[in-house]
């Protein structure tokens, strides 16, 4: 009976620390709804491409040698040797002429089929991501290339004015000169504006902007892993985590942390556009972007609950497991998907102004 009221003694004891390290890593949520955990484990999403999963291993070392935007000389270099890699492999892909160029003394480059067989009657803006900071050159390309072969838009990808040596409306201004270039060689309903992260952002701040200068509004805009809204909510936390890095302090500086918005008003909706359903409520139909371990997908998503509130119109894609700008990588089946949608989008909300041959009817779809 001493052998036997020991073991249960010693059985007592094993369950009441595993209850006490089960409450340890229990999360603890604060009275502001902070939930402060010990331990977490986030497996990757079983809906995600095995090429994902491979790209996603990839992220994670290229990421310990990053930079980061504290040295922006140094990013530039880092992002431009990724994304002039990721050009050429595109270009192997999808086949494109690349002229560089200035509109209205703005550097440009013009990103059409190589059969020479773009719509005449329509363009696309493409505005680069890189935190305001990178990104030029290279950096649109890769998010030009696959859209103009499959959409057959030629794609003006515009090298605007970035940060530290600038700051806001710098970015703006550039896009609007080349936005009245344009509007002299087509209709401005023919003419769609896009852009991932930063550029998502500056996409939407246009839109904003032409309004406030009186110029006709774009035809469509694809605002992708960025909103109209400022980076917080869920996402800006728990994206991180996702993708193996560091979670942000609490009360996150969201985009005035960035050396671009040095002393912009962020209650201005020439800034945000979503501080404003009036100007919401101008914007042409947005086409939205983002992936589930996107630190932007809680922006899109607001976004997206914004504009649809303010009666514009607006179409959302998340894909699952993917994270910021995955569509940057060519080889992944979700990237190919985005592009899919994104061609589709522009090819749909443009259509009107496509050649109409003789004998047929132009159909607003």
């Amino acid at each position: 009976m001493g052998a036997m009221q020991t073991l249960k003694s010693l059985l007592l004891a094993c369950l009441l620390v595993a209850a006490t390290a089960a409450e340890d890593l229990t999360p603890k949520v604060a009275e502001d709804g902070t939930v402060t955990t010990v331990s977490a484990q986030f497996p990757f999403s079983s809906w995600a491409s095995p090429q994902a999963l491979t790209r996603f291993r990839e992220i994670l070392r290229e990421d310990k040698g990053a930079p980061g935007i504290a040295d922006p000389l140094a990013s530039r270099k880092f992002y431009d040797k990724i994304n002039s890699d990721r050009a050429e492999r595109m270009k192997k892909l999808y086949p494109v002429q690349v002229e560089a160029t200035t509109i209205a003394g703005v550097p440009v480059a013009i990103v059409s089929t190589a059969v020479s067989n773009s719509d005449p009657r329509r363009v696309l803006i493409n505005l680069h991501g890189g935190a305001f900071l990178w990104g030029a050159g290279s950096g649109g390309l890769v998010e030009s290339i696959p859209i103009a072969s499959l959409s057959k838009i030629a794609v003006v990808t515009v090298d605007y004015r970035q940060g530290p040596e600038n700051t806001y409306p710098a970015a703006t201004e550039d896009v609007e000169k080349v936005y009245r270039a344009l509007l002299r060689r087509y209709p401005a309903s023919g003419i769609g504006i896009y852009g991932c992260s930063a550029g998502g952002v500056l996409s939407a701040q246009s839109v904003a902007w032409f309004q406030r200068q009186g110029l006709p509004r774009p035809g469509a805009v694809g605002i992708f892993c960025a909103g109209v809204v400022n980076m917080d909510g869920d996402s800006y936390f728990v994206g991180p985590m996702l993708m193996g890095q560091i979670p942000p302090a609490p009360h996150p500086p969201g985009l005035g942390f960035l050396s671009y918005f040095q002393g912009a008003d962020f209650g201005s909706p020439l800034v945000l556009p979503g501080n404003s359903a009036e100007v919401l409520a101008k914007f042409p139909p947005t086409l939205l972007i983002s992936g589930t371990r996107d630190m932007a997908l809680s922006a899109v998503l607001r976004s997206d609950d914004l504009l649809t509130r303010a009666g514009a119109v607006a179409e959302l894609h998340v894909w699952e497991g993917m994270w910021h700008s995955f569509f940057s990588d060519p080889e992944l089946p979700e990237s190919k998907a985005a592009y899919a949608v994104i061609a589709e989008f522009f090819d749909r909300r443009l259509a009107a102004h496509r050649p109409v041959a003789q004998g047929t009817k132009t159909v607003n779809k």
